[in-house]
C-alpha cells in the first residue's frame, strides 16, 4: 500500500498555494502519478506496487480531490502551482511523469512549464486536445450504476452483480472487460475517490473544458520521451485524441489497447506494467538523474 505523506487532510484556500496530501512509496529516481477525475492518488496502487520496488513514487491527492481539500472556488492552473510546489518540497529536481486522463493534461503542462526537471511522460486515457464519444445519461443509467456501485461496494467482484448491473450501468462506458478483477479496483479506489471529489474541483475542471483546450500546436516543445497509451474503446477521451497527441509529440511510443476503455489500467494492469517497464529500459534518461534535455 501506498503511505501517505502527511497524519491529516490538507486544506487550501482559494488559489494560494497548498501543500498537498501525497501517497509515498519505494526508492529511488522519483515518479510524479497524477490522477485523473474523479480520482486520488491511491488510484495509482494499482502501478506504484510494481513500481516502488525501483522507484520512489509520489502520488498526489490533487486540490479538491481525496484529502486534499479545497476551500473555496480555484483555477485550474492552480494544480500546476501546486505540483511545482511539491516538487520543492520534496527537493525533487527531476522526475518522470506518468499522467493519467487529466493528470496526463498536467503531465503535459508541467512538461511545458518546468522543461529541466521532467525526464519523462507516460500519459494514460489522455489527449493535448480531448474528445470523447460518451452517449447521453438516462435516469436507467444512474439507476443501474448506483445499484452496482452500492453492491459492489459491499461484495467487490461479485459476478452476478456484474452481470445482472454492472454491464447496464455507466460503467460500461469505463471499461470493456467485466472481469471481477476490474471490479473489486472500482470499489476499492473509484467510488471512495468519487465520494471524496469536491464541487469546487469539479466546476474548475468543466469551466476549462467550456473554455476549450488545445495544446497540440506547443506539443513539439517538449523533447523528452513520452509513452501515449490508450483504450481503443475510450468513450471519455477517444484513442484517435490520444493518438493525435503521440503524433504531434517529438519522441513519443504509442501504444492503443484492443477491447479495453478509459480504466484500461484496472482491466489490464500485467500487461500495462510490462510496457511501461520495457519502455523504461528503452529510454534510460527517462528515470535517470542526467536529464533529458542534456
Amino acid at each position: 500500500m501506498l503511505a501517505p505523506s502527511r497524519v491529516g487532510p490538507a486544506v487550501g484556500a482559494g488559489n494560494a498555494v497548498m501543500q498537498l496530501f501525497a501517497h509515498t512509496a519505494g526508492a529511488g529516481f522519483p515518479i510524479l502519478c497524477l490522477h485523473g477525475h474523479p480520482g486520488s492518488g491511491a488510484c495509482f496502487e494499482v502501478l506504484t506496487q510494481h513500481l516502488a520496488q525501483r522507484f520512489f513514487t509520489l502520488a498526489p491527492d490533487l486540490r479538491g480531490y481525496g484529502q486534499s481539500r479545497a476551500q473555496g472556488e480555484f483555477a485550474m492552473l492552480t494544480h500546476l502551482d501546486d505540483l511545482e510546489n511539491l516538487l520543492d518540497q520534496y527537493q525533487i529536481d527531476r522526475c518522470l511523469v506518468i499522467g493519467w486522463s487529466l493528470g496526463g493534461i498536467l503531465g503535459l503542462e508541467l512538461a511545458l512549464r518546468l522543461p529541466a526537471r521532467i525526464n519523462g511522460l507516460v500519459l494514460i486515457a489522455t489527449a493535448a486536445r480531448p474528445s470523447g464519444d460518451h452517449p447521453p445519461i438516462s435516469w436507467q443509467d444512474n439507476l443501474y450504476t448506483g445499484i452496482a456501485s452500492l453492491l459492489n461496494w459491499v461484495r467487490p467482484g461479485w459476478q452476478w452483480n456484474i452481470d445482472a448491473f454492472g454491464r447496464r450501468s455507466l460503467y460500461r462506458y469505463l471499461v470493456q472487460r467485466h472481469t471481477p478483477q476490474t471490479y473489486r479496483y472500482l470499489a476499492t479506489y473509484a467510488l471512495p475517490a468519487y465520494l471524496q471529489t469536491s464541487k469546487a474541483a469539479e466546476r474548475a475542471l468543466f469551466t476549462a473544458i467550456r473554455q476549450g483546450y488545445n495544446r497540440l500546436p506547443n506539443l513539439a516543445q517538449i523533447q523528452c520521451p513520452c509513452l501515449v497509451m490508450a483504450g481503443e474503446q475510450d468513450r471519455h477521451i477517444n484513442a484517435t485524441a490520444s493518438r493525435a497527441t503521440a503524433e504531434h509529440l517529438a519522441k513519443s511510443t504509442w501504444i492503443c489497447y484492443p477491447n479495453t476503455a478509459h480504466l484500461f489500467p484496472w482491466e489490464i494492469p500485467q500487461q500495462v506494467l510490462i510496457d511501461i517497464d520495457q519502455w523504461l529500459n528503452l529510454h534510460p534518461q527517462a528515470k535517470s538523474n542526467i536529464g533529458a534535455l542534456e
